[in-house]
């Protein structure tokens, strides 16, 4: 996201039935820590992540040792996408396209702090909690994830 002295990032896991953003991380490089930083806020909204898969793409932040050894302590199994291949994490690439056309693209941010509270209204008011989805049967992704009794 592109703020007037630079650009910040973000790092987020969706859970894949329900489409709701689990957890998420918000930072000024995209690195293994902040792939890392939203890995661990998922992992606090979830019941167990043992046997849980997680997918990614090739990217160095969640290639790296720092990455791999959480997966390992929290016992994630790990699934890259093909190289080149966006089709093997569309829900999440689907996601920061919508966080992208509703959000991001419609305003300019003066800085981190604002771009920050925007991300976090956007996607723990709106997103998760109103915003219905016709994949879901036209249900909101919190309405999704609460009725789910097998949640990770």
């Amino acid at each position: 996201m592109q703020k007037k002295n630079g650009w910040t990032y973000l790092a987020s896991v969706e859970d894949l039935y329900s489409r709701k953003i689990i957890g998420w991380a918000f930072g000024l490089t995209i690195n293994a820590e902040l792939a890392v930083k939203a890995l661990d806020n998922a992992c606090l909204n979830v019941k167990k992540t043992e046997g849980v898969i997680i997918q990614s793409d090739l990217g160095s932040q969640y290639t790296s040792t720092l990455f791999e050894a959480k997966l390992a302590r929290y016992k994630i199994r790990h699934s890259y996408s093909k190289k080149g291949y966006p089709y093997d994490n569309s829900c999440i690439e689907s996601f920061h396209s919508v966080l992208k056309k509703e959000e991001v693209n419609l305003k300019k941010y003066k800085d981190s702090k604002q771009a920050y509270d925007a991300i976090f209204e956007y996607i723990e008011s709106w997103y998760n909690r109103k915003r219905i989805h016709s994949s879901l049967n036209y249900r909101t992704p919190e309405d999704v994830y609460l009725e789910c009794d097998f949640v990770a």
